[in-house]
């Protein structure tokens, strides 16, 4: 493991590298708890292991699959990940659980919803609690990713924690999107999120079997109408984006969507589409680390965080107005990091 001149190795990182980079799933696991921790003392090592990770150049193809309560995408997941391992990939999966917002505690079942994948010693699933993040995804996703190439997975599957208002974050994380959707009726159609069928390469109309199979036709045809009145995308080859029915339970059609998702990331690759998408990815994530790191220097200061409460209850009993209590908090952050304040580390 190599240090940039001014680093000192880390002796957490220099313990969990070797075995993380040699492809063994425990080591990966362990390395995805200690970037997902929020102590600011882990991120030092975190920041190592994920530098040794990109030292490898390795890259996988990485797909983000969200869908509605109910389409099944565990299910699908299983057996699309289970033909992938069977034609010698190696699949890591992502789940994202939603955490509760009054205990912020999570479920985490994956792993459950996908015993025989959970099994295969090819794959290697990960369950993570979504926090106080928005979008569908935790806040240390993009690191476990990257952390999943380093281990050498070839593909890297990021499972949302389903339809909401801002499920989209997920296309900023993967190369290829899909929206994963059981049969329903007009109404479900102009219940799912316009914003969602504006970012996703395909959609999958699952459970198309037995009495549902009528019914899933039907809702591949509303999709395929919806989508030729949608515009046309500048990285997208003819054609796309488009919708399959497909089976978990059957599989049928889960070959035609390995075959759909490998041509779409080819003719992004050859294009020069996929370079591209993953620089803004990248451009995006630091802007959001920013962000997040604002709250992060309010959290870990008393004084901040006294003022933020204070600057809250004037909003709420309308002494001030939303703008002019931020632009307050915002002013005084930055009178903090000209006395140099702003420069401890956060989670």
């Amino acid at each position: 493991m190599t240090h940039p001149p001014d680093r000192a190795p880390d002796p957490i990182a220099e313990g969990l590298a070797p075995g993380l980079i040699a492809g063994d799933r425990r080591a990966l696991a362990r390395a995805i708890t200690l970037i997902e921790s929020t102590r600011a003392a882990d991120r030092p090592a975190a920041r190592a292991l994920l530098s040794a990770a990109a030292a490898t150049g390795r890259q996988a193809l990485r797909i983000g699959l969200t869908g509605t309560p109910g389409a099944g995408k565990s299910t699908f997941i299983e057996a699309f990940g289970r033909l992938l391992t069977a034609q010698g990939s190696r699949v890591a999966v992502l789940a994202v659980d939603p955490s509760s917002v009054r205990s912020g505690g999570s479920i985490l079942g994956d792993k459950t919803r996908m015993p025989l994948l959970a099994r295969d010693p090819a794959a290697f699933i990960r369950p993570s609690p979504s926090g106080a993040h928005l979008g569908g995804v935790a806040r240390r996703t993009r690191e476990a990713v990257e952390l999943c190439e380093g281990a050498g997975f070839d593909v890297v599957l990021i499972e949302t924690v389903g339809v909401g208002q801002s499920e989209t974050l997920v296309a900023d994380l993967c190369d290829v999107f899909v929206l994963i959707l059981a049969p329903a009726g007009g109404d479900e159609l102009q219940g799912v999120k316009r914003g969602i069928m504006e970012v996703a390469d395909l959609i999958l109309v699952n459970k198309a079997d037995g009495d549902t199979a009528a019914a899933a036709q039907r809702t591949l045809a509303d999709y395929a109408g919806a989508l030729r009145l949608m515009r046309p995308r500048a990285e997208d080859p003819e054609g796309f984006p488009l919708a399959i029915a497909v089976s978990a339970l059957t599989g049928t059609g889960i070959a035609e969507v390995r075959a759909t998702i490998a041509r779409l990331a080819a003719w992004r690759r050859a294009e020069g589409h996929l370079v591209a998408r993953r620089a803004g990815q990248r451009r995006r994530a630091f802007e959001a680390e920013v962000r997040a790191r604002l709250m992060d220097l309010v959290a870990g200061d008393a004084a901040a965080r006294t003022r933020m409460e204070r600057l809250g209850q004037e909003v709420a009993q309308g002494l001030r107005t939303p703008d002019e209590a931020a632009a307050e908090m915002i002013a005084r952050l930055g009178a903090g990091a000209g006395g140099g304040r702003a420069g401890g580390g956060g989670a």
